[in-house]
């Protein structure tokens, strides 16, 4: 085994750890998404003009939530492409002690 192997040990727990919280950050955003076409189903096949004013409230704070997972998306989407470059930079590194 070569002297990187515990470093990219370290680079693949921490990729995994990385796609892991962005599955479940995409979990939570699908979810929410559902429950808010759902209330927009519902409050324009029952509501009133009341409950639109609410309703339109509600997109531009679902609008900006959505821009905020948006950007944390594209950070860690981004850190995990930081740590497979790292891991190949690793790999290559570790081949040509091998040799």
């Amino acid at each position: 085994m070569s002297d990187n192997a515990p470093a990219e040990q370290r680079a693949f727990a921490e990729l995994d750890s990385l796609v892991h919280n962005l599955a479940a950050e995409l979990a939570n955003f699908r979810r929410r998404a559902l429950v808010a076409e759902a209330r927009v189903k519902e409050i324009e096949e029952h509501g009133d003009g009341a409950k639109r004013v609410d309703l339109a409230a509600r997109v531009s704070e679902l609008e900006h939530d959505n821009e905020q997972l948006r950007t944390r998306l594209d950070e860690a989407t981004a850190r995990a492409r930081q740590m497979l470059d790292r891991v190949k930079f690793l790999r290559q590194q570790a081949r040509g002690a091998e040799r």
